[in-house]
């Protein structure tokens, strides 16, 4: 599949219901998801017939990109109830059968400990509404669950890119800025005043977790 006709069907999926400010609920829009997925497809293989695991799913729209560039299984995490009513709506509109969606705080230990997938992908909060720190919770998640060969890709505010590349290094992982983008945050909610902002995020993959790092 071409990464245009990835983002014409993204285009469809349908954003959240109910957004929580609290919860920093903003929609990952379809050309952005778009062009990540295709990346992660076309340059490291890391979709096809892969377990991903999509940690903070919201409504779906990385989880359902994955399935169509060929994921063989496809796990959604969410823990608000009305964006799990979003993305089973969204994965029953376009007809998928291999995404298993499970309600859940993506911090606790709600996954099997003894089982792992070859790619993890998540979309944390940016750690700005009373969450300092969330977003380096969801990636210490993923690399938990992620196995030894696999990949783990996550979105992080470019100003906090020298912190986290230190500190997976620091742990003896591979890790690298594949991407450097503008995410579009629209008017909301009542506390923004302008139409929209773009927020410079930066899209980056960790690998090649040794076992004495494991859940470091």
């Amino acid at each position: 599949m071409k990464r245009k006709q990835l983002e014409s069907y993204l285009e469809e999926v349908n954003q959240f219901s109910s957004p929580k400010l609290e919860l920093e609920q903003y929609a990952t829009d379809s050309h952005l998801a778009a062009s990540v997925l295709y990346t992660m497809e076309s340059s490291f293989g890391d979709l096809q017939d892969k377990i991903v695991l999509d940690l903070g799913a919201g409504c779906g729209v990385l989880s359902i990109g994955s399935s169509m560039l060929g994921a063989g299984s496809v796990t959604s995490v969410e823990l608000d109830s009305d964006a799990i009513g979003d993305l089973q709506d969204n994965v029953s509109e376009f007809e998928i059968d291999n995404i298993d969606i499970i309600q859940g705080d993506v911090t606790s230990d709600l996954l099997r400990p003894d089982f792992k997938f070859d790619t993890v992908i998540t979309n944390p909060p940016f750690g700005t509404k009373n969450n300092e720190g969330i977003d380096m919770k969801f990636l210490d998640r993923a690399l938990s669950v992620v196995t030894l060969s696999g990949a783990v890709y996550s979105f992080h505010k470019t100003s906090t890119r020298d912190f986290i590349l230190r500190r997976m290094e620091g742990r003896g992982l591979n890790v690298e800025v594949i991407a450097e983008m503008k995410f579009k945050i629209p008017h909301m909610y009542k506390q923004h005043k302008k139409k929209e902002v773009l927020v410079d995020v930066d899209f980056i993959r960790t690998s090649g977790k040794s076992s004495s790092s494991r859940g470091s």
